[in-house]
């Protein structure tokens, strides 16, 4: 018969297993603090011995970190989605840039469809709020808060798809753009003309998860992609073109 003995899960198990899903899931982030042993502890409902057990099985499996004095933290799993030359490659080639955005374009759209009809309400509450703090920060004139809040946006988007390997695949990606691996995402802001349009498009998007609308959702986000991209190729081609000039201009006044 296939029947095996029911044994009850120690207790350390649960609290690994518990830990576990907040990092699969994205609610615990890479650099995010645990709370005091004694906190956690209390929190969870089970003895200190029982949860350094866990927390000592999590260190072995790369999940979490202990720094001396300072306490216990999320490891960095996304550190090794991308080699440091692999990502130098990409900062030094255009293309990679124009590959990044149309990957993104993919899989935002598909991310999208999915949030406007699998996420809760909550999740697409979420959205809103950021939306609304980028309203606010569009109105103060603020390009780097604008360009920390699209980013935001658009995580709360794939978050509210609820698919965790696109999650912390998309997390690893904006860790680069982040970085201005791919490109500058402040610049994208300076422009007054720029902002109104990114902002606009970003109503669109916000609007029509809103309203549920999963095909208007996915259109909304790939028009934004496009338009970024068509706005990063502008950008390349005017600094040719400028490199250009600068070198007749110097010939002329060296000539």
């Amino acid at each position: 018969m296939p029947f095996r003995l029911v044994t009850p899960e120690k207790l350390s198990s649960a609290v690994v297993r518990q830990v576990e899903e907040l990092i699969l899931r994205g609610i615990l982030q890479p650099g995010a603090r645990l709370p005091s042993e004694r906190e956690l502890s209390e929190r969870l409902g089970v003895s200190r011995p029982s949860l350094r057990d866990a927390i000592a099985q999590l260190q072995e499996a790369g999940l979490l970190t202990t720094k001396a004095g300072a306490g216990v933290f999320v490891a960095n799993v996304l550190g090794s989605a991308f080699s440091p030359a692999l990502t130098a490659l990409f900062a030094r080639h255009d293309e990679a840039a124009m590959d990044y955005i149309s990957f993104r374009r993919d899989m935002e759209g598909l991310a999208a469809e999915r949030a406007a009809r699998l996420g809760s309400d909550t999740d697409l509450a979420v959205v809103s709020a950021i939306f609304a703090k980028m309203e606010s920060a569009h109105e103060s004139r603020s390009a780097e808060d604008e360009a920390a809040l699209d980013a935001k946006f658009h995580m709360a988007i794939i978050e509210a798809s609820h698919n965790v390997v696109m999650l912390h695949m998309m997390r690893s990606m904006y860790e680069l753009l982040r970085g201005g691996v791919f490109y500058n995402r402040q610049m994208m802001f300076k422009q007054q003309t720029k902002r109104a349009v990114l902002l606009d498009q970003h109503r669109k998007i916000h609007d029509a998860l809103m309203a549920r609308d999963a095909p208007a959702a996915r259109a909304a986000v790939e028009a934004h992609l496009t338009y970024v991209e068509r706005a990063l190729l502008d950008a390349q081609r005017a600094a040719r073109h400028e490199d250009v000039a600068q070198q007749r201009l110097d010939h002329e006044l060296g000539g």
